[in-house]
């Protein structure tokens, strides 16, 4: 291709490697944009459901994703003997845990409740004290429905390594915690409302894995960039200018 004293004249090499980039980075590009948009929307049924007066537990599926951060109530007596430490929770810059309670249901179920945040001890081994108050055998906990953030590739055992209780998890695998409890677990966390008495440090914002949308949509600006910059560099690198006939 030429256009007046320029011509354009890609190799081969170099054009098959911006056929494969290009799309690989507009792809990624589209994908950050889609789940800044997925974060979005997470945040609206957030923001929609925070303070709306809450339904009984049985009525509502927790694995539905339209009952995502649903304020709901259930009753039930939690299992203070067996209690979970959810590793790796960073609050204000600072390492700690989430402290996940079973609360039997009537029906032989449990639900996971988020009673809030703890840090992290002088070391590893030393685990936090975690008690709960003295409560009736059955009692009403009110919270909204939530889904832990997906690790990603799991590593290690999702019903922790230790026998000791409370017991450090890596990450929240239902079927393998309704194993080691005993009991079937409901695929959802209840996230315990700041006001309880039963709770730690309550900070609940949808963070989603660990950021909002904002981030999403810089990564995507950073993909685009990319793509952009690929292809100045392939028309920079192949077009030459003709010499100048005397």
């Amino acid at each position: 291709m030429q256009l007046a004293d320029w011509v354009f004249r890609p190799g081969r090499a170099a054009t098959v490697a911006v056929l494969l980039l290009l799309p690989l980075l507009l792809t990624l590009g589209f994908w950050q944009l889609d789940r800044a948009r997925q974060k979005t929307t997470l945040q609206a049924m957030y923001a929609e459901q925070l303070w709306k007066p809450p339904i009984a537990l049985v009525k509502v599926d927790p694995a539905e994703s339209a009952n995502q951060y649903r304020r709901v109530i259930a009753t039930g007596q939690y299992d203070g003997a067996h209690q979970l430490l959810l590793d790796n929770q960073v609050h204000d810059g600072r390492p700690g845990y989430h402290v996940l309670t079973p609360l039997r249901l009537p029906g032989g179920t449990a639900i996971l409740v988020n009673r809030g945040w703890l840090p992290l001890g002088a070391s590893r081994q030393e685990l936090p004290e975690i008690s709960l108050p003295s409560e009736p055998e059955s009692e009403p906990v009110t919270g909204w429905l939530a889904q832990p953030a997906n690790p990603g590739l799991r590593l290690g055992d999702g019903a922790g390594g230790d026998s000791r209780w409370p017991r450090i998890i890596p990450y929240v695998d239902y079927q393998r915690l309704s194993g080691l409890l005993a009991y079937p677990l409901l695929p959802a966390i209840l996230l315990l409302e700041p006001g309880a008495s039963a709770g730690y440090l309550r900070d609940w914002q949808p963070r989603f894995g660990g950021y909002g949308p904002e981030r999403h949509q810089g990564y995507a600006v950073q993909w685009f960039a990319l793509a952009v910059v690929l292809l100045i560099l392939y028309f920079a690198a192949n077009t030459r200018r003709l010499p100048r006939s005397e």
